[in-house]
């Protein structure tokens, strides 16, 4: 068996039946996990804001929030996104099962919980969240920005090189890239192969690495025009910080955003915004937007 002085790996189980926390944290304290326990959803999103457990076992079923709901909540947020999410439930019915999943699940175990099962899962899930995290860094650590993208072309992971050459929240290649990428899934032969495309009116060069898993692909990614900033800078006579401000106001950051972006105060980002509305001739950030993208090229793929 393994001891506590062997593994350091913390499990939060969230169940609303003390009899259930009880069984589970006994067992897998003895199994050397570190528990935690919380006997709602909201608990467990309180604790999780000063605490980042390995994996979480989370009962389906609860008065108040219920485990779907509190899972949705977890996805969507960045700090808590990537923790493991084991459900347990009563509910077997095919449709549970995959609101479940859904739901962001990465399995789920049926109750009566049974020991070894339970471990097993944990241990499993565990190692491939930290393979996971390994190879994310090892990806964050390359000069050059890198993301990973499915097979629909929709962005799912970008290092932080990638988010500073693609701004915004809608990370999604466009067709051409999408079905160049199909082909290369399809070949070894396309490793180290590259495509030119535009994205907001910006030049890049998007290079094929290989699969992730099953669904992903890892690409590395350089931008080979003039950076947007200095084109909007160019067009509307605006000072460098203002072509700044601009450039994340297309991408739909409010001003506070901004303001922790380019490390200045919101009040700070207000002024500049004023002068850009003066120098483009608008009075909203959508017209703001509209002038910039336009200028960019938006409408081009």
């Amino acid at each position: 068996m393994t001891t506590s002085a062997d593994r350091h790996d913390i499990v939060m189980i969230v169940d609303d039946a003390p009899a259930n926390l009880a069984f589970l944290s006994d067992a897998l304290d003895s199994a050397g996990y570190e528990v935690l326990v919380a006997l709602s959803g909201l608990t467990a999103l309180r604790q999780l804001e000063l605490v980042r457990p390995d994996v979480i076992l989370l009962d389906a079923v609860m008065p108040g929030l219920s485990g779907f709901e509190t899972c949705q909540r977890l996805k969507a947020q960045p700090e808590t996104r990537a923790i493991p999410v084991i459900f347990m439930t009563a509910l077997t019915a095919t449709e549970d099962v995959v609101r479940g999943f859904g739901e962001g699940a990465v399995d789920y175990v049926t109750k009566p919980v049974r020991e070894e099962e339970v471990i097993a899962r944990i241990d499993a899930h565990i190692a491939r969240s930290r393979n996971l995290r390994r190879a994310t860094s090892a990806v964050e650590a390359l000069p050059r920005p890198s993301l990973t993208v499915d097979g629909s072309g929709n962005v799912t992971w970008l290092s932080e090189r990638a988010r500073a050459l693609l701004p915004g929240p809608d990370w999604c290649l466009p067709p051409a890239v999408s079905r160049w990428l199909t082909r290369c899934r399809e070949t070894d032969e396309e490793m180290g192969r590259s495509l030119a495309f535009t994205h907001n009116g910006q030049d890049f060069r998007v290079t094929y690495c290989d699969r992730v898993d099953a669904d992903e692909s890892l690409l590395l990614l350089e931008g080979t025009g003039a950076p947007a900033a200095e084109r909007l800078a160019g067009a509307f006579r605006l000072t460098p910080r203002e072509a700044d401000v601009l450039r994340w106001v297309m991408a739909g950051k409010t001003n506070r955003d901004i303001g922790t972006i380019l490390a200045m105060s919101p009040r700070t980002v207000t002024k500049h915004l004023e002068h850009v509305f003066t120098k483009l001739g608008v009075e909203t950030r959508t017209a703001a937007a509209a002038r910039a993208l336009a200028v960019l090229g938006g409408a081009r793929q």
